[in-house]
């Protein structure tokens, strides 16, 4: 399913819908539906030509935008078009879009957190440098991805939110069981904790201390701690125009 997948995103395959349901157990099912249907962009009038595909135009400029809570087939998508795009072209930057709520919705644990460390770890391994905006909610492991990319060049828009938190558990079973989950949860909330003092530049014990809670941060606030860089604002209004000048040149302003 996996390899099946992969050589499918390889020839610009992009989710369609992706729906999550709950069941009366209160376990989550993802139902993936991919469309493979590409509409090519023409230049022209609007009404001469069928409408663009958006989602591969975006790619098509070097775009990957995590628009939802990172589940498995989400996960999927984008390690392939990380993968992709560096054999494409090793120089030019990716600019990963996020607007996320980690591995968490509505309060519900809908999968592990070993789906950011995926992500986390092929940013690092790919050799374009990435450029991470949050454009809604970077929440939670969602926030460890915006604080991963490269430094000078995460950014989030004027009414994003940003929040850190620890992770949360779901534990069942026999004693012996629960107690083997507890302690992979202590490891991967250190794990987080390490992560977050690396691209924050904050010690392991003020992450810690932090995260006890859910923390919420404005956009200047999250400059201020170190999540991000700077906070794009319309070019007509800003003096800041770094990020902006790289997004111009990508046609996205």
């Amino acid at each position: 399913m996996k390899n099946s997948c992969f050589s499918e995103l390889l020839c610009f395959l992009y989710v369609y819908s992706i729906t999550d349901t709950v069941d009366s157990s209160g376990y989550n099912s993802f139902v993936a539906c991919f469309s493979v249907q590409v509409i090519p962009y023409t230049r022209g009038s609007a009404w001469e030509q069928p409408p663009p595909d958006l989602a591969s135009y975006l790619f098509k400029n070097r775009i990957v935008y995590l628009g939802m809570s990172l589940v498995p087939s989400v996960t999927e998508l984008i390690l392939a078009e990380f993968l992709y795009l560096q054999y494409e072209d090793e120089e030019k930057p990716i600019y990963l879009y996020i607007n996320s709520t980690g591995t968490t919705k509505g309060g519900e644990k809908l999968s592990y957190e070993t789906e950011a460390f995926a992500i986390y770890d092929v940013m690092g391994y790919v050799k374009p440098p990435i450029f991470t905006l949050c454009v809604g909610n970077a929440w939670g492991e969602a926030a460890l991805l915006l604080a991963a990319g490269a430094k000078g060049n995460r950014s989030a828009l004027p009414s994003s939110t940003i929040m850190i938190k620890q992770p949360i558990g779901r534990f069942q079973g026999q004693a012996t069981d629960v107690e083997l989950a507890r302690k992979e949860m202590n490891n991967v909330k250190a794990e987080l904790v390490n992560l977050f003092a690396k691209h924050i530049g904050k010690t392991s014990e003020q992450i810690e201390a932090d995260i006890s809670r859910p923390k919420y941060f404005s956009p200047a606030e999250a400059v201020e701690y170190g999540i991000i860089d700077k906070v794009l604002y319309n070019e007509r209004g800003s003096e800041d125009r770094g990020v902006v000048s790289d997004l111009k040149k990508a046609q996205l302003i």
